[in-house]
């Protein structure tokens, strides 16, 4: 128990150096990317569909890449997979630590999307498993809101520091913290019990995908295959819902993080330090949510509700933006992230309890690759929608239009999520009477 929770202080302590360093750079980087593209504007199409370009190539690559390391760490360790992501996330900063003119501008552009596509996501995806490796289904939901409050308490952080520092120093303390992080991961951070181990305590959790067939020529058995997400998709009408709401909500995310930025700045001309200050309202709110109210409102209304609740709340949050009529009102539907947040967590730990200990890593890089194809359609979606509406040749004057769009998918992931009910037994695998057993 004692080293279970030394492992889980470690972890925490990983997530939140992480995150700190990834997101304080966020406010900052809109300004550089006007400043480079378009100098002394405050609308930029330009900007708006570079961004939607790197989004949708990240979330091609953690499309691919993601179910694999998930998978790999299943074999190889949790914490050998995460230095992956860790190591490969300080060379972008470290661009424009250096420099942010116009050409390191662009080789930050070009490194920070190669990188992405490895990385985007996988330490909080590595986090989940193993989270799910050393703690009991009935606390997981919990510990899920937890971890990902821990990740809100960074984003706070991060921005604080943001609104107080020069753009200079925000890039040169992100990396140097992410520098810090690599080490401290390396010399702290403990490997879960790995297979081998957890197999000799043994579970009441079906394993799904051991029941999958087994294949006699499969070259790279370490490689998560298609039909291993197909049978995690039959097999539990849990999962399977869980997956399309999953798709929903990161659509609206993504489409809400591509452009609520642009459109702040169109509209009321919101700088580094503004940004930094919606942010912090943000983080605080989910902070909140997920450390305090997320513990106690589990037990007390169940993970299906709370996931219905939360999407809910995150329509309302992303309609109050897209009609934003003053400056102020931002700020209030930054408060409703309070309530909004709960989705998430819910999900993933629903998801988790679908399978057995050793396809944790499998599990959740399946959904996080999910979220990851979303997250490759929603810029594709939103970024022409963005441009076209804050431009002056837009049919009709919505310049929210995009965040409305955002909120009606948010809605249709509501709706989805009165389908799910994790109290349905899970099933064999319609494959699993085949082949017999690989010699």
């Amino acid at each position: 128990m004692e080293n279970m929770s030394n492992g889980l202080s470690h972890l925490f302590m990983t997530v939140f150096l992480h995150c700190f360093s990834a997101f304080m750079v966020i406010p900052a980087i809109t300004d550089i990317t006007m400043s480079a593209l378009c100098p002394g504007k405050d609308e930029c199409s330009i900007a708006i569909y570079l961004t939607g370009i790197q989004q949708a190539l990240i979330g091609l690559g953690s499309l691919i890449i993601m179910p694999v390391l998930g998978n790999l760490s299943d074999t190889y360790g949790r914490k050998v997979m995460l230095m992956v992501p860790l190591t490969l996330s300080i060379f972008p900063l470290v661009i424009l630590a250096y420099s942010r003119t116009k050409y390191f501008f662009f080789a930050y552009c070009i490194l920070r999307t190669l990188v992405a596509m490895v990385c985007e996501g996988n330490v909080h995806c590595l986090a989940l498993a193993y989270v799910a490796d050393v703690v009991q289904e009935s606390r997981r939901a919990s510990v899920f809101g937890v971890l990902s409050g821990i990740a809100s308490s960074a984003f706070v952080c991060g921005n604080l520091s943001t609104r107080f520092l020069s753009t200079a120093s925000t890039f040169q303390v992100a990396a140097a913290v992410a520098v810090i992080v690599l080490v401290y991961t390396r010399m702290f951070l403990p490997e879960p019990l790995m297979k081998e181990q957890i197999s000799t305590k043994g579970t009441d959790t079906i394993c799904l995908l051991e029941k999958a067939p087994n294949k006699k020529f499969q070259l790279f058995k370490t490689l998560p295959s298609f039909n291993d997400v197909l049978c995690l998709l039959s097999n539990s009408s849990t999962f399977l819902h869980a997956a399309i709401v999953s798709f929903f909500v990161n659509v609206a995310q993504v489409g809400l993080e591509s452009s609520l930025l642009y459109f702040l700045k169109a509209q009321f001309h919101f700088n580094k330090d503004q940004f930094a200050d919606l942010l912090i309202i943000s983080g605080i709110a989910g902070s909140i949510s997920q450390l305090l109210l997320m513990p106690i409102l589990v037990p007390a209304l169940g993970e299906e509700k709370l996931l219905s609740v939360g999407l809910f709340f995150n329509c309302v949050h992303m309609l109050l933006y897209s009609i934003a009529w003053s400056s102020w009102v931002p700020y209030a539907s930054a408060l409703i992230s309070v309530m909004s947040i709960f989705a998430m967590p819910c999900l993933k730990s629903m998801a988790s309890k679908q399978v057995g200990p050793n396809e944790q890593g499998k599990v959740q890089g399946c959904i996080t690759g999910i979220c990851s194809f979303a997250s490759m359609v929603s810029p594709l979606i939103f970024s022409p929608l963005t441009a076209l509406f804050l431009s002056e040749h837009a049919p009709f004057h919505f310049p929210g239009f995009g965040l409305a769009c955002a909120a009606f998918a948010l809605m249709v992931a509501f709706i989805e999520s009165f389908m799910i009910n994790s109290a349905i037994p899970v099933t064999d695998c319609s494959l699993n009477n085949s082949e017999s057993a690989e010699p």
